[in-house]
């Protein structure tokens, strides 16, 4: 039997109810709780996230290397253009806008926080470059 039944990505951030809006619209995920420092949602695929209020919290400088990416998120989706449009709309911005024209595998975004997220068309099988 399996000592740890469940993991949940946790983000700290400021505001987490205004965050776990963000990734409650985007994901079309449900609010499973919320205490007045915490709120948790669930997607419609059982992945789990949390926003943790952090009062102290420095939003990520991904790429910048002064306040660096620690981790971030990857979801796949099936329409890289209309996530974008989504992001934008629930104030999240693209954060690697070079050579923008065309379609991509793969796009950074940051969510209203500052925390990074990927969004892909496929898995990747391939190491990181660079």
């Amino acid at each position: 039997m399996a000592l740890v039944k469940a993991g949940v990505v946790v983000l700290d951030c400021a505001e987490p109810e205004k965050l776990a809006v963000f990734y409650k619209e985007l994901l079309e995920a449900e609010e499973t709780d919320a205490t007045a420092n915490r709120v948790e949602i669930r997607g419609t695929d059982g992945f789990r996230l949390a926003f943790r209020r952090d009062v102290n919290a420095t939003p990520p400088s991904w790429p910048r290397p002064e306040n660096s990416l620690q981790a971030h998120i990857d979801f796949v989706v099936e329409d890289l253009d209309a996530v974008e449009r989504k992001v934008v709309e629930l104030g999240g911005r693209p954060l690697d806008t070079k050579d923008a024209a065309g379609p991509f595998e793969e796009r950074g975004y940051a969510d209203p926080a500052g925390h990074s997220f990927t969004v892909r068309l496929v898995t990747p099988t391939a190491p990181k470059q660079g």
